[in-house]
């Protein structure tokens, strides 16, 4: 009986490695990449050169409603991120803007919403 060490699941971390933060970065990747409405949100990607780390950029307008409520919708679009950040079946640069639908819906609903724009535009493994 070999003892084999059990193999670690991926780090789920959100650092600052993997934001986008400046405008510039935003603009680009809404100008030369690729764009899809579904849902609660919008998103915009990029792909990155194999080996990249995917990274993502969250946009909540004041018409979604107050600080509060902008807050929210970008806590859900960049958790829903976090935990699939390593199905991508290629690195990307990821920019989500939420939609005003987004304002009063749970954690569930506006992941299955961004699994379900993910697998239409391709972006995720089998």
């Amino acid at each position: 009986m070999s003892a084999e060490t059990p193999k670690r699941p991926p780090a789920l971390r959100f650092g600052r490695d993997s934001r986008l933060a400046q405008s510039r970065d935003f603009a680009r990747v809404r100008q030369q990449g690729e764009r899809l409405a579904l849902g609660c949100l919008i998103a915009n990607w990029n792909k990155l050169p194999d080996g990249a780390k995917p990274k993502l950029g969250v946009v909540t307008s004041k018409k979604i409603g107050g600080a509060p409520e902008r807050s929210r919708a970008r806590r859900l679009l960049r958790e829903s991120f976090r935990l699939h950040q390593h199905e991508f079946a290629q690195p990307v640069e990821l920019v989500l803007v939420a939609r005003n639908s987004i304002a009063g819906k749970n954690f569930a609903d506006v992941e299955k919403d961004f699994l379900a724009a993910l697998n239409k535009a391709k972006l995720l493994k089998n």
